[in-house]
């Protein structure tokens, strides 16, 4: 095979550069990986609203990478264009959940892989991929953060709410403080003793304390 020969490209030529048997089963694959990432993405999912339309998205992420590495391997001028193509691409769409990230470039490796024919390799890892993150975003702390927000009128309200929190809590710490004349408000962090809540009945019920409210959160506090 002479230079010239590797760079001549012929659509005839293309049609039967590979097999329709290696297309069935690598876009097949493609697809089961693709929904067991699927299937991992729901199951792991800690955000705030579930996205379905980003799970179908890893389905076809998965298969689209398998098909474009199909493409790229089997003619070396198509590799060429398909980097050229592909570096003025731009994507908007911003990802919330920093784990997104994962699942974006799992499914493209998965992809990656399947099409350069380490079919194995492709198969094993995403099952031991998809237990790792089973077991660990999945795995609850023995005590799950809340945060409890309180409006009070002058400072002895706050201490006092304060050192009732401390006496009910596990762990109570400062994490804001808005003060504007007449008001002010607290937002704590703490740990729960139980599952009790009535707490923040009683707190509410305090003098010159006029709400409590308790959000449970991820421990991703930003402030």
């Amino acid at each position: 095979m002479t230079f010239n020969d590797i760079f001549k490209s012929s659509f005839l030529e293309n049609i039967a550069s590979i097999s329709l048997l290696d297309m069935v089963l690598a876009l097949a694959l493609a697809f089961g990986i693709g929904l067991f990432i699927f299937l991992v993405y729901k199951k792991t999912y800690q955000g705030v609203m579930y996205s379905s339309s980003f799970g179908v998205t890893l389905i076809a992420l998965t298969m689209i990478t398998t098909l474009v590495i199909l493409a790229v391997t089997s003619n070396v001028v198509l590799s060429l264009g398909m980097v050229g193509a592909l570096s003025i691409v731009r994507f908007r769409t911003a990802i919330k959940e920093p784990l997104d990230i994962a699942f974006l470039f799992w499914a493209i490796a998965e992809g990656i892989v399947l099409a350069a024919g380490m079919i194995p390799l492709a198969i094993l890892g995403g099952v031991v991929i998809g237990l790792i993150l089973l077991v660990f975003v999945n795995k609850k702390s023995a005590y799950n953060p809340y945060i409890i927000v309180i409006q009070c009128d002058n400072r002895k309200a706050e201490q006092q709410a304060k050192q009732y929190l401390e006496t009910q809590t596990q762990r109570c710490v400062v994490k804001s403080k808005s003060v504007q004349k007449g008001s002010i408000e607290l937002n704590l962090e703490i740990r729960l003793k139980d599952d009790n809540t009535d707490f923040v009945n009683t707190l509410s019920e305090m003098e010159w304390v006029h709400s409590a409210v308790l959000v449970s959160y991820n421990g991703d506090y930003m402030g």
